[in-house]
């Protein structure tokens, strides 16, 4: 067996380390989902303006389905390209839910602020309320990543 010099070691745990940090920077929620839902979202306030039940109805059903055909594979961060998919333990169970509760509370957002416009007397208060969902989406979305990412750097992740 060869024995391994203190320099020898140095530089293969600082490759362990190198590669470590390569995979936990794959962690990520693809831009083009946030992108996506917030163009949803606006497309669900322009509906919701047009005073037309069955539409917006409509068009919550088929927007839903698609978002739920499309998420699970997404939310969970294990897939930001192609070239590599983290391993879940690595990527950690909290992403997903960290995603799933802010499109929660930006519901609950998105119908303050669209209820709030419409006493205010704003046209379109869906529509601008949607807008600023968007916003926050397209904002906010990346920095759940990069906060799943700064967590698995404290956790050990991918060690």
């Amino acid at each position: 067996m060869n024995e391994l010099t203190p320099e020898q070691a140095r530089a293969a745990l600082d490759t362990v380390e190198r590669n470590r940090r390569r995979v936990i920077d794959e962690i990520d929620v693809p831009l083009w989902y946030w992108v996506a839902l917030a163009v949803a979202w606006i497309t669900l306030g322009v509906i919701a303006d047009l005073n037309n039940p069955l539409a917006t109805t409509l068009a919550t059903v088929l927007i839903g389905a698609a978002h739920s055909s499309i998420a699970p594979r997404v939310i969970n961060g294990r897939r930001r390209s192609h070239q590599m998919s983290v391993r879940a333990d690595v990527a950690g169970p909290h992403l997903a839910a960290w995603v799933l509760g802010s499109l929660v509370a930006l519901v609950g957002i998105t119908i303050v602020a669209a209820l709030a416009l419409n006493a205010d007397g704003a046209r379109h208060p869906a529509t601008w309320a949607a807008v600023l969902a968007a916003v926050m989406l397209v904002l906010g979305g990346p920095l759940l990543s990069a906060t799943a990412r700064r967590r698995a750097v404290r956790s050990g992740a991918a060690s």
